[in-house]
C-alpha cells in the first residue's frame, strides 16, 4: 500500500479474498528513503515527517480494509528499503498489489515495482487496477500444453470454488506461418480438435478434484494475449512461465502483455505450494 488509488483497490481486493480463504490480511507500506537522501536538500526533521506520512498511509489502508470486511483479521507493517525487494521477501500465501503506484510516469499502465514483484515473487501475485468493474461471476485461466501452467490451474480452480464462479479455460493457438513453404496447408478442423483434446488432457485431474466447479472450454485461433484480455472475467490467472509448443505463458511476453492490457485483476502464479485445498 502506497496511498495510490490502485493500491487502495488492492487492499479491498485482498480483504475480500482474505474473507474467502480465512487468511489474515497484512498491509505493508515500504518507506523508500532513496529519493530523499540528497545531502544538499536534507530537512532537519525529515525522518519524523517520512515516518508520520507512512503511518497515515497505513492507517488509511487499515480503515479501508476494516470497512470493507469487518470480520477479517488485519495487521499493518511499516518496512524500510527498496519496495520491490521488500515485497518479494514477504511470507504470504499471496501478494496483492496495485498496477502502478504514486511514483513513475502518470501514463504508464504498469509500474516498475509491480512488474518486478510479479516476475520474481515466489507466491501468487495479484495485480489490481483502480477502475471498478461489474462482477460477472467468471474466472479465466490461461492453459497451454506445458506442466508449468499447473500452478495457475490450481489457483484458478480454487478461486472459482471459493467464489462459486464459472471457470473459463482459455487456450489460444496460431497456425505457423511457413514463409518458405506457402504450399503447406492445414485442416483447421483437425487442428482445433487436437487443441481441445490437449486442453481436456491438461485439466482432467483438476476436473476430478473440483467436480463442483462449472467449466467453459474456450479454444481460440488468436494470439494468447488477445484471447486472455478479451475475456469478460472477474480475474484472469496466468502462469509465470510456459514453454509448450502450443503457446507460452512467459512473463515478459504473454503474461507481461496480459498484465499491461487486461481490464480486470490478474493473478500471476508460479508455485503450487501456497494453495492446497483442505
Amino acid at each position: 500500500m502506497d496511498g495510490s488509488a490502485p493500491s487502495a483497490a488492492a487492499v479491498e481486493w485482498a480483504a475480500d479474498d482474505a474473507l474467502r480463504t480465512g487468511a489474515e490480511l497484512r498491509i505493508v507500506h515500504v518507506l523508500d528513503r532513496r529519493p530523499y537522501e540528497i545531502t544538499r536538500f536534507l530537512v532537519s526533521d525529515q525522518e519524523d515527517r517520512l515516518r508520520k506520512a507512512a503511518g497515515k498511509v497505513l492507517q488509511a489502508a487499515e480503515a479501508t480494509a476494516r470497512a470493507r470486511q469487518p470480520t477479517v483479521e488485519v495487521s499493518t507493517r511499516l518496512a524500510e528499503g527498496v519496495p520491490a525487494a521488500v515485497l518479494r521477501e514477504q511470507e504470504a500465501s499471496e501478494l496483492v498489489i496495485g498496477n502502478r503506484g504514486v511514483g513513475g510516469f502518470a501514463g504508464a499502465l504498469l509500474g516498475s515495482v509491480t512488474m518486478e514483484v510479479a516476475a520474481q515473487a515466489n507466491c501468487p501475485v495479484i495485480v489490481v487496477r483502480a477502475e471498478p468493474r461489474e462482477k460477472v461471476g467468471e474466472i479465466g485461466v490461461g492453459v497451454d500444453d506445458s506442466d508449468t501452467c499447473e500452478p495457475a490451474l490450481g489457483y484458478a480452480f480454487e478461486q472459482a470454488r471459493l467464489r462459486g464462479a464459472t471457470l473459463r479455460l482459455i487456450h489460444a493457438w496460431q497456425v505457423p506461418v511457413h514463409a518458405f513453404a506457402p504450399e503447406i496447408l492445414y485442416d483447421l478442423g483437425e487442428v482445433r480438435a487436437a487443441q481441445r483434446e490437449a486442453v481436456g488432457t491438461r485439466i482432467a485431474a483438476w476436473r476430478a478434484r473440483y467436480p463442483e466447479v462449472n467449466l467453459v472450454e474456450d479454444v481460440q485461433n488468436v494470439h494468447p494475449v488477445d484471447a486472455l484480455t478479451s475475456a469478460a472475467c472477474d480475474l484472469i490467472v496466468v502462469g509465470s512461465h510456459g514453454r509448450g509448443a502450443l503457446g507460452s505463458l512467459v512473463l515478459g511476453s504473454v503474461s507481461r502483455g496480459v498484465l499491461h492490457h487486461a481490464r480486470c485483476p490478474v493473478a500471476v502464479v508460479r508455485s503450487q505450494e501456497f494453495f492446497r485445498r483442505p
